[in-house]
């Protein structure tokens, strides 16, 4: 491989990584926010296939991509509410429910969609930030998604409210200790209901990412399970939102590295490298959920299940 190969190789496994990891970190976020609550919604894929499809189809009516990511946050939220509401009921299970709202979320999504599979709505524009390289590669490897700046800020943004807001004080005690929380006088339920629909808000963006930029299209397959991988990147992140950014990357990163050593002639084994995102999510479930042993910065009531 020569020095420019190895140059345009690394350059699109990092405009990659950005590219693809967008949906990832929102995602990720959004159930970070969640868990952090003490629930766990395993709907998210579901959350991510309806917002993608909703955020398609905003766009596609209005003719404005931005009227696009309204709806795909609108359709996530409300998703993700139903969500906080049904496992807010007595002797209801978070696992099951969050498996039936994917079902439902995902079944919408295709139902209501079949419309949208051969027209193309309004794309977001592109932040171009290759412009310093003369190389056609390069540039079209830094075509950044305008989301991804504002998915660095939200990070830093959670960060701060989970650590020093009052109302983040509260979904940490609310995942921590349902007890305490009841007997301060908060509504455990009304808590985790606003974190879990708050969530599914932020995990929309992620879907409005994959239908209006990257890939760009609207199908049946368009998440490629990315709603499910985003439960074990959270693990991975140890539940910190700022450590999700970097896990987003890194999954993005393993996403792109196929089509990376495709683009400078490497076609053996493309489809292989293809599943180096689940093999990762295997690894991390295998390293992090051992029998007796509770993950770091695990909120309480979720180590209690």
């Amino acid at each position: 491989m020569t020095a420019d190969q190895l140059l345009t190789l690394v350059v699109a496994v990092l405009g990659g990584a950005l590219r693809v990891g967008a949906p990832f970190l929102f995602v990720s976020l959004g159930e970070c926010l969640t868990e952090k609550s003490g629930r766990i919604n395993l709907g998210l894929e579901g959350v991510l296939v309806l917002s993608a499809m909703a955020a398609f189809g905003g766009a596609y009516a209005s003719g404005s991509p931005w009227i696009g990511v309204a709806a795909g946050m609108l359709a996530g939220g409300l998703l993700a509410s139903l969500h906080g509401v049904l496992c807010s009921l007595p002797r209801v299970n978070d696992v099951a429910t969050g498996i039936a709202l994917m079902l439902l979320g995902t079944g919408l999504a295709f139902d209501l969609g079949k419309p949208l599979i051969q027209p193309q709505a309004p794309q977001l524009p592109a932040l171009a930030l290759g412009g310093w390289s003369a190389s056609p590669a390069v540039q079209a490897a830094l075509q950044l998604n305008p989301l991804l700046p504002l998915g660095v800020l939200l990070a830093l943004a959670l960060g701060w409210l989970l650590r020093a807001t009052r109302i983040g004080l509260l979904v940490r005690m609310a995942g921590d200790s349902a007890d305490a929380t009841r007997a301060l006088g908060y509504s455990v339920a009304g808590l985790r209901i606003g974190a879990t629909t708050a969530g599914g808000m932020v995990a929309g963006l992620g879907g409005a990412c994959l239908t209006l930029f990257y890939p760009g299209s609207w199908n049946e397959g368009i998440s490629s399970g990315q709603g499910l991988i985003a439960v074990a990147l959270v693990i991975f992140a140890r539940w910190s939102p700022l450590r999700c950014v970097g896990a987003a990357l890194l999954f993005g990163g393993a996403g792109a590295l196929g089509p990376a050593l495709q683009s400078v002639g490497i076609g053996w084994g493309y489809h292989l490298f293809n599943v180096v995102p689940y093999l990762l999510t295997l690894a991390i479930l295998v390293a992090s959920c051992r029998p007796g042993r509770l993950a770091a910065g695990s909120p309480g009531e979720l180590s209690a299940r």
